[in-house]
């Protein structure tokens, strides 16, 4: 399997099966941050059980309502907040590098698509 580097508007995800510890990489435009297999997975379960989760609530929410959730992982701390269909997303790293990053609301749609596709998880 190759290196595959995926990238669009304020996003970016990675993979190298090759690279000895780090073989994820997330980021934006203007910062990225290395992952390591577990937390890469963990970083694309938790974004799609956190865009269900929204799904779920476009229902029960009026159009002006704005909501944040969170979800969270030995590894890795995420949550998206905004409107159902439009939100921004957040990560932090609970261990190791201890880093933090964040996405703009036009990028965490094609962020979550590029996650579903980036390997089998």
């Amino acid at each position: 399997m190759e290196r595959l580097l995926k990238s669009g508007s304020g996003w970016r995800i990675g993979w190298n099966p090759n690279a000895p510890e780090f073989k994820g990489l997330v980021g934006t435009d203007d910062w990225a941050v290395e992952l390591t297999e577990a937390e890469l997975n963990d970083f694309c379960r938790l974004l799609a059980k956190l865009a269900d989760t929204m799904k779920q609530l476009a229902t029960e929410l009026m159009d002006e309502e704005k909501i944040a959730c969170e979800a969270e992982s030995d590894l890795l701390w995420i949550e998206v907040e905004g409107y159902p269909h439009s939100y921004s997303l957040r990560l932090i790293l609970n261990t190791g590098r201890c880093a933090e990053g964040r996405w703009n609301t036009n990028a965490v749609g094609d962020l979550l698509q590029a996650t579903a596709t980036l390997k089998v998880f």
